[in-house]
């Protein structure tokens, strides 16, 4: 058995190599964890799918307009690559306004919602054009369309077109252009012709 003398332990030595093995062990993980990391980012399956599914405006307007007798703006055809993503109707709310509502989606995710209210009063009108502030826009349809925009500080969608006609009123919020909206405009007033 042989016996280290003192000259021959380094306790300085033995600290710097558990430091540097530290620092080792270190490394080593971060480089294990991100490799996990990666082949998990890799191998896992993602649905890139639109989870939002296309709605039949038509047939509940069908279903809408029998019940209530009343003509909704449903058109029968839209636009290249739009698609409707909402319909509903409401007969019944606490102010007595009937209100349908359809939203569709375009090829470039931009938006354009359309509201038709039946029996509508000032005080709801009002509440509906709340915060926008009319502009002017050259239209060549002949229904009396009004043009709005989002007041200062009001967050909305940039256009809200108005259309209110015996006793209705329609309107379209949208993130769409201006001649996208005027497509729309036309097929509502192709709708209310019927």
């Amino acid at each position: 058995m042989s016996l280290q003398t003192e000259s021959q332990y380094d306790p300085d030595s033995a600290a710097k190599h558990r430091a540097k093995q530290t620092v080792i062990n270190l490394a080593l993980s971060l480089v294990a964890t991100l490799g996990i990391v990666l082949v998990t980012v890799l191998v896992v399956p993602r649905d890139d799918s639109n989870r939002i599914k296309p709605v039949d405006y038509v047939a509940a307007a069908t279903a809408a307009e029998d019940s209530s007798k009343l003509n909704l703006a449903a058109p029968s055809t839209l636009p290249e690559g739009w698609w409707a993503n909402q319909a509903k109707w409401s007969q019944s709310s606490a102010d007595g306004v009937k209100v349908w509502k359809v939203g569709f989606v375009g090829p470039q995710n931009q938006y354009v919602g359309i509201t038709q209210a039946f029996d509508v009063n000032p005080t709801w009108v009002a509440m509906q054009l709340s915060g926008f502030e009319k502009y002017v826009y050259t239209y060549g349809g002949d229904e009396g369309w009004q043009f709005y925009q989002p007041g200062k500080n009001t967050d909305a969608d940039p256009y809200l077109w108005v259309l209110e006609k015996d006793g209705m009123f329609i309107s379209m919020n949208s993130t769409a252009r201006p001649l996208e909206l005027q497509e729309f405009a036309k097929l509502i007033e192709q709708e209310l012709a019927k």
